[in-house]
């Protein structure tokens, strides 16, 4: 442990917003009211009864949680060793996480008064969360999406619309999920009055980093309690993908102080972290530096320009990582790997023969370094990972990667 004075790792950020040098507020003059704003509320929302009582409510009754815990006994005795169980958050209402974190954000937006909600995607599955519950609430919302997402993610884009979100495909840059984030800052300046940004990751300026771990942690308390309840004690490894990290840092956070849990993300290797630049794999590849409003790592050149990533997974293709996970790096309590699109390819077509699973391409990254860990561990080994998405929005991106021709 690169730190043995920690007495918790999970009391973070400080005032400032920082986890150790990561993190903070990074923001212009016109925005700084805004996220000023935005985290007194949530200070207040916080300790009030009502906003907590809504909250389990809707998760309860619309978003259809606790998701289970399913052992995945056929996935288990294929690759032999560790006992493999999935923390099923692609059950959730619209397919993944992203639910749990805009419910909490948009119940925010709703006490300050605001009408008109903001969002960024890079899979879809944030925009048509965001969607989905502004369709709920009756509020109007527009989701930033990069073109080159609009087109690898087309069923999610139309669910959007569908919702009555409008969908604006952001040209910039490669057209992908930090571009659709850099258009949706532009927004949120202009339209201060009426307008809340309800970012989909654990990044950006504080206290959107540690608000989306919050909202997102109900996966890894239910998993703690979860497992308890079927193994009488705690896993030994948990596992999780990470774009900006919000899936996993749901499942990491309410592990971080039991020690005796190894904690893994997996980061999208594209075409190679080693051999190539084609990669979204900032931890394992990347540098400190600021982008979106906070400092973290990222992917950059010599003179600090942001790289262009590159995965077959449209929600883990972004340059950099929330600041929180770059600061678990920093001090040693996770682990971080990568996995290439391959891997995850291939641990794509096994979950979906032994499990009846068809998972999103981001938590297949995520199975994939199971399978690669899970052949030399003992029986008695207990793997969690999280499975944060469903794969429909992604058939036709397999189906390519394949070779296999689908009419439309």
């Amino acid at each position: 442990m690169a730190d043995d004075l920690i007495n918790s790792f999970m009391t973070g950020p400080d005032e400032q917003g920082r986890f150790g040098i990561f993190g903070g507020r990074f923001v212009s003059e016109t925005l700084m009211p805004l996220i000023l704003a935005l985290q007194a509320e949530y200070e207040r929302a916080k300790t009030d009864p009502a906003f907590k009582a809504e909250m389990d409510d809707l998760w309860t009754h619309y978003v259809g949680r606790p998701s289970p815990l399913y052992k995945a006994e056929r996935l288990t005795e294929r690759l032999g060793g560790a006992t493999v169980y999935m923390k099923r958050d692609e059950l959730n209402h619209t397919g993944s996480h992203k639910i749990n974190n805009v419910l909490g954000q948009i119940l925010l937006a709703r006490r300050m008064g605001k009408t008109r909600i903001i969002a960024e995607t890079g899979a879809g599955q944030h925009g048509v969360a965001t969607a989905t519950v502004c369709a709920r609430f009756g509020l109007k919302c527009v989701v930033y999406m990069g073109a080159h997402d609009v087109e690898r993610q087309q069923p999610n884009v139309f669910r959007m619309r569908l919702l009555g979100a409008e969908v604006i495909p952001v040209r910039s840059g490669r057209g992908t999920l930090k571009d659709a984030m850099n258009d949706a800052l532009r927004d949120w300046v202009t339209n201060v009055r009426d307008t809340f940004y309800c970012i989909g990751t654990v990044a950006g300026p504080h206290p959107y980093p540690a608000m989306v771990r919050d909202f997102q942690s109900i996966i890894g308390r239910e998993t703690k309690a979860q497992i308890m309840d079927r193994e009488g004690r705690l896993p030994d490894t948990i596992i999780a993908a990470i774009g900006g990290g919000s899936n996993a840092m749901g499942l990491f956070h309410p592990f971080l102080d039991d020690r005796s849990v190894r904690i893994i993300g997996v980061e999208a290797g594209g075409k190679g972290v080693d051999e190539t630049m084609q990669h979204c794999a900032s931890l394992t590849g990347g540098r400190p530096g600021v982008l979106h409003g906070n400092r973290t790592f990222l992917l950059q050149d010599d003179e600090g320009q942001i790289l262009e990533g590159s995965s077959i997974s449209a929600g883990l293709d972004y340059p950099g990582i929330g600041p929180e996970h770059a600061w678990l790096k920093d001090v040693g309590r996770a682990d971080y790997v990568s996995i290439t699109d391959a891997e995850a390819l291939a641990a794509f077509t096994l979950c979906c023969e032994t499990e009846g699973i068809i998972p999103a391409l981001e938590p297949a990254h995520a199975l994939a370094h199971v399978a690669k860990i899970a052949p030399a561990l003992p029986p008695e080994h207990l793997i969690v990972m999280n499975m944060c998405g469903r794969g429909d929005k992604d058939i036709f991106t397999v189906a390519r990667h394949l070779g296999v021709e689908i009419d439309a």
